[in-house]
């Protein structure tokens, strides 16, 4: 049972004991840790009774909301049946099994076979030993380079992280494994905005192509790319970058990769991103939306071209996890997939919520403070500017996006900042009238965020 503390113990618990990810450890025992002690819906709840709309959905996942006592209760029979037992050793269980079958059914094109791992990061993980393996199975072996891209996320492990192109990641003990190459992002307003969108997005592709050449195409196993980057700061690429990315890889013949972890399961108004872009990659790791965010859960679901090679050539895959296709997160990710289903979160993304939440996002344009309000499906973002004509970034990066992000906060609204750039990924289930609150709780932070800045002189 829960002990119930004062918000102050459990800060000072919290300081004496937590190690918390992504985090300046010193900085946040100064400070103190907020302390969410339950949600409901769109919304969590602090230790002192304070209701914050989540706008970011947990970490991109809570794609159902909160309090669904469906999921609670599929965990909670499954774990009275099978609480536990592993896919090792030539054995399986029934709900792996409808897993599986479930997530063949929803995936795009040939993707018919899935491999379970524990989250986003080890979905990655798996990602680089399935495409070594592939072209090690056709006696190809030094077909072992990944391209991706700078400011791409792919997780945190240290493959997760060498896949992504985050330079402070890898300063913090991660440097890039041997054998993954970052090329230029599409990111218009932060690298192109001198340009035309279109041609932007084609230039951009081609470092793909340009990349292949130097590397050596006898060397390139793969392309691995988030067909949104989110965590990048919600940077959505021209509509002619996905086509010529996709003409690339099959001139090329190298393996496709789209990173679903956050674009999966609804959050574009398509079952995955790589739909709403008409793109059939190769290999696809999910997570988050996968179960909601209610139990861990990740995977890779893997294409004909790959399946076929795996399965044909033999020789054991010696990969694996203790907590692959977990019988109760397969029993929580099988009843979040019939909710999403069963009350058309997606065709209610696609048709109606997401059209509004982008009408309401982008009149945040008007604000003094943002460069461009842009978004997709259920995602969006705020450039924060120090002046908007002509653009002028603050000379210190990232000083207004913290400001901002502790303001709105303070104000009831989660909102992340990546550096200067203010995000949000509400969950699907969010009404017209709480994006109306999301809406006006984020201006009023911008309004104060202005002020804050003009005081301090930096503005």
């Amino acid at each position: 049972m829960n002990t119930q503390r004062s918000t102050r113990e459990y800060q000072r618990l919290d300081r004496e004991h937590f190690l918390h990810p992504f985090t300046d450890f010193k900085a946040l025992a100064e400070k103190g840790t907020r302390i969410i002690t339950r949600a409901e819906g769109v919304y969590v709840f602090d230790n002192e009774g304070h209701r914050i709309l989540d706008g970011m959905a947990g970490l991109w996942c809570v794609n159902v909301g909160y309090g669904r006592r469906e999921l609670a209760e599929a965990a909670y029979q499954q774990l009275q049946v099978l609480p536990f037992y592993n896919s090792f050793f030539q054995c399986t269980h029934p709900k792996a099994v409808e897993l599986a079958t479930k997530l063949a059914e929803i995936a795009p094109g040939n993707m018919k076979h899935v491999f379970f791992t524990n989250s986003g990061s080890e979905a990655n993980d798996t990602v680089i030993r399935t495409v070594r393996r592939y072209w090690e199975l056709l006696g190809e072996p030094q077909k072992s380079v990944i391209i991706s891209r700078k400011n791409a996320y792919h997780g945190s492990t240290l493959a997760g992280a060498s896949l992504g192109g985050m330079k402070w990641i890898h300063d913090v003990g991660a440097q890039p494994i041997p054998g993954i190459v970052h090329i230029e992002q599409p990111y218009w307003f932060g690298e192109g905005r001198d340009q035309d969108p279109a041609a932007f997005g084609v230039a951009v592709a081609r470092k793909l192509e340009e990349q292949i050449q130097v590397t050596g195409l006898d060397r390139v196993a793969a392309f691995i790319a988030e067909p949104v980057q989110g965590a990048g700061g919600v940077i959505i690429p021209p509509e002619s970058y996905w086509p010529e990315i996709r003409r690339i890889c099959e001139k090329y013949g190298i393996l496709l990769v789209m990173d679903e972890v956050i674009c999966g399961f609804g959050r574009l108004g398509q079952w995955f991103g790589s739909q709403h872009y008409n793109v059939q990659p190769d290999l696809m790791p999910i997570a988050k939306g996968l179960t909601s965010g209610y139990i861990p859960m990740g995977g890779v679901l893997v294409g004909h071209r790959v399946a076929k090679v795996l399965y044909e050539r033999g020789g054991e895959y010696a990969h694996g996890f203790t907590y692959s296709a977990h019988p109760v997160a397969a029993a929580v990710a099988l009843e979040n997939i019939r909710i999403i289903d069963e009350e058309k979160l997606i065709e209610r993304v696609r048709g109606e919520i997401s059209p509004y939440l982008q009408k309401r996002w982008r009149e945040l344009g008007d604000h003094p403070l943002v460069g461009e309000a842009r978004g997709i499906g259920m995602v969006g973002a705020l450039e924060l500017v120090k002046s908007k004509s002509p653009v002028t970034l603050f000379e210190e990066r990232g000083k207004a996006g913290t400001i901002c992000r502790d303001l709105s906060v303070e104000n009831g609204l989660v909102m992340r900042a990546v550096g200067d750039t203010m995000i949000i990924s509400p969950p699907l289930i969010i009404t017209k009238a709480e994006i109306d609150e999301l809406i006006e709780k984020a201006r009023r932070s911008l309004d104060q965020t202005d002020k804050a800045a003009k005081g301090a002189g930096y503005k």
